[in-house]
């Protein structure tokens, strides 16, 4: 397959199949990968998302060969991934003219990361369409699926879901469609999901509900095969791996406090973790009674210990509860560390050193980044004075969503 593959009237495939073992995401990609870029020659010409950067300077050439740049009117990102946004810096050097189209967010993103400062940005909405000439485009934004500037791209018209990484196979494909693949892809969407969309299993209802209104006859995405059968049930399967467990979850919640600043971030986590319906005990250790909050700690599927800093160190009774812990198997539960503080706040590390040395899987910051790649979730949970402000409610919850998620996740 080469680049000018027709999928439907004035819709072309110009991207890059990439036939290695490919590096990506610390996994290594045994089958290769594909990166689907798609060129829209209509009356005003678009291109929808690029390839990887290292084939940046092909994947341009490779549209010249189609058409002038010069005519390209709007480049489509739909993630700024440069797997999928790579291409754009050598494109855009070519399309002058073009205006690049993306959501607010990746405005930025894109600028840094190809010094595009100068260029033309026509910023999109959530529902906002554009006519390219014959051809009408619908913009879905589908945040964290899976980073936070992503939207999705419907063509009215063919009826062709462009949805850059979701719905997508990483398989280097010979033949784009997948009833000509000559075998079932059903396993590698699902290890695709498994791997890339599943982190964000909570946004995948945004996803679900932005295609209920669209009629769907092919799913154009950009990694691996494209879909134009049995499209109602690959979307099913992201539903259905992302619904939520029956089994009951319970989290047991333990603070210390000096100002009641770290009780109102125990009582932010609890409403939220109310709010999916995962039953929550709360445990003041200085009033509680040690054994009760020992035996909570051991019926709980996750744990969050807090605590005030005072002299750099935490706080009441919470260290010889933390070095009982210690001494418990609490294998297989979550754990996160938390707390309010007015200087440095020590003491939310010293937590967090306690929590690593239980065998419990300790929530970090830089596991959440590594296995997810979500920057706006942060552990240990760490708020200066009292958590009232938006931000700093929002801080909260997204710690305690991020272990709900974690918790009722069926896969």
């Amino acid at each position: 397959m080469k680049p000018g593959f027709q999928l439907a009237k004035d819709i072309y495939w110009v991207g890059k199949i990439d036939n290695r073992e490919v590096p990506f995401h610390r996994l290594l990609l045994s089958k290769g990968t594909t990166y689907n870029a798609y060129l829209l020659k209509t009356g005003k010409p678009t291109i929808i998302d690029t390839v990887d950067m290292a084939f940046g300077r092909e994947f341009a050439e490779a549209v010249a060969e189609l058409i002038d740049p010069l005519d390209i009117q709007y480049i489509i990102v739909n993630h700024t991934e440069p797997d999928h946004s790579g291409g754009l810096a050598a494109l855009a050097s070519k399309a002058t003219n073009a205006t690049i189209v993306c959501t607010e967010i990746a405005v930025p993103e894109i600028q840094q990361m190809y010094k595009l400062q100068h260029r033309n940005f026509l910023v999109i909405k959530d529902g906002d369409q554009l006519d390219i000439g014959g051809k009408t485009l619908l913009f879905k934004e589908t945040p964290y699926l899976h980073t936070e500037e992503t939207m999705i791209t419907y063509c009215v018209e063919d009826k062709i879901l462009f949805p850059c990484d979701i719905f997508s196979t990483h398989v280097a494909v010979e033949h784009l469609f997948a009833d000509e693949a000559g075998f079932d892809i059903t396993d590698d969407f699902i290890g695709y999901y498994q791997a890339i969309i599943h982190p964000h299993r909570r946004y995948v209802r945004t996803l679900i509900n932005a295609v209920a209104d669209l009629d769907i006859e092919m799913i154009a995405p950009s990694h691996g095969f494209a879909i134009r059968h049995d499209i109602a049930k690959f979307i099913d399967l992201y539903a259905s791996m992302s619904t939520e467990t029956k089994d009951d979850k319970k989290v047991a919640i333990v603070y210390a406090t000096l100002k009641n600043n770290t009780k109102k971030m125990a009582n932010i986590l609890k409403d939220c973790f109310l709010e999916n319906q995962i039953k929550v005990e709360v445990w003041d250790v200085d009033k509680a009674d040690e054994t009760e909050i020992l035996n909570s700690i051991a019926s709980a599927d996750a744990v969050f210990v807090g605590s005030s800093t005072k002299y750099a160190d935490m706080t009441g009774k919470l260290e010889d509860l933390l070095q009982k812990m210690q001494k418990m198997n609490l294998e297989g539960k979550l754990a996160a560390a938390f707390g309010s503080y007015g200087w440095s706040g020590e003491a939310i590390e010293v937590v967090q050193d306690y929590l690593n040395g239980t065998n419990m899987e300790v929530q970090s910051t830089s596991g959440v980044i590594k296995s997810t790649g979500m920057t706006h979730v942060e552990f240990p949970v760490r708020i200066r004075f009292s958590p009232t402000e938006d931000e700093k409610v929002k801080k909260i919850k997204n710690a305690a969503e991020f272990v709900s998620d974690l918790l009722l996740s069926v896969i």
